[in-house]
């Protein structure tokens, strides 16, 4: 068997290469000549886009991908910028807002507090509670006005709702006035329904007061509401002080005991006024008539 020598291989290849090339230039031209003259290759190009499309799709993914992910990192930086911008608007309108709020609350307060004293003979000093001690056995506030106050011992002091208590010691800068709930605290009170005059006195609770020794005969009953009676001059008469939640008999059962809701916010209190009794002013008639007589002169001849 006869063996073709690696030289003959060679020459065969180097005949055949130009040839090759040839016919592949021939063919080529032929294409061009067809799809020139009767756009032939028209549709087998369609039909290699639609085949190299998803090559070209897959070949764009990482600049399509690495373009959303700025776009979107961009994108969440802004909205976070914007979300602290509008949370922090969010919460200065909000202080605000509870600003307006407290003082829309401390305005009708004040209204309240003025109105409850308006047709009364009154004189009125708004003051502030600064310390407050509800200790069952001593109950007191201290409020921010003092002797160089015109505050005095005994002056009385109410909130929007009725009688809070009295100023017990003054300083000069600040007083100390006693609830109406401290156990040795005791108020001459009238019922409003039936005009019966009693006393209510302190229990150590804050939402307790007693009316003691009510004569069986007495016309007291539940939902009775309860003010001052002016009894004593210490408390202007007028002012409410509590309403009837209960009756009961004493230990001897010859006598009632009335339980009272005070009708002022004792644990609540801020804002009280000072209210003390004034005299009347007197009506004041129509101005004399002007004199007819010629007045004298303020210079007068000396006599010799």
């Amino acid at each position: 068997m006869a063996l073709s020598s690696p030289s003959s291989l060679r020459f065969s290849d180097a005949q055949a290469s130009p040839l090759r090339l040839l016919a592949y230039m021939a063919l080529a031209l032929a294409l061009m000549t067809a799809d020139m003259r009767g756009s032939l290759l028209s549709q087998v190009r369609q039909q290699a886009a639609l085949l190299v499309g998803p090559i070209y799709w897959l070949a764009a993914v990482p600049s399509r991908l690495l373009r959303f992910t700025g776009e979107s990192l961009q994108g969440r930086d802004r909205l976070l910028g914007e979300n602290r911008r509008l949370r922090d608007e969010l919460l200065i309108t909000q202080a605000r807002e509870r600003r307006l709020l407290a003082l829309a609350d401390e305005n009708r307060h004040l209204r309240d507090l003025l109105g409850g004293t308006h047709d009364m003979q009154l004189g009125v000093r708004l003051a502030t509670i600064i310390d407050v001690d509800l200790d069952p056995g001593r109950q007191q506030v201290v409020l921010d006005l003092g002797a160089s106050d015109g505050v005095a011992v005994g002056q009385a002091f109410i909130d929007a709702s009725g009688l809070l208590g009295q100023v017990t010691a003054v300083a000069p800068g600040h007083a100390t006035a006693l609830l109406i709930t401290d156990p040795d605290h005791a108020i001459p009170v009238q019922v409003v329904r039936s005009g019966l005059r009693v006393i209510a006195y302190g229990t150590g609770e804050r939402d307790r007061l007693e009316v003691r020794d009510i004569p069986q005969s007495g016309d007291i009953r539940e939902n009775d509401e309860l003010i001052t009676s002016g009894i004593g001059g210490n408390f202007p008469a007028g002012f409410a002080v509590g309403r009837v939640t209960g009756l009961r008999q004493d230990e001897s059962q010859l006598f009632s005991v009335a339980d009272l809701a005070p009708a002022a916010a004792v644990a609540r209190a801020h804002q009280v006024l000072l209210v003390w009794a004034q005299p009347a002013t007197a009506d004041v008639g129509p101005p004399s008539p002007p004199s007819t007589q010629p007045q004298r002169s303020s210079i007068e001849p000396s006599e010799p």
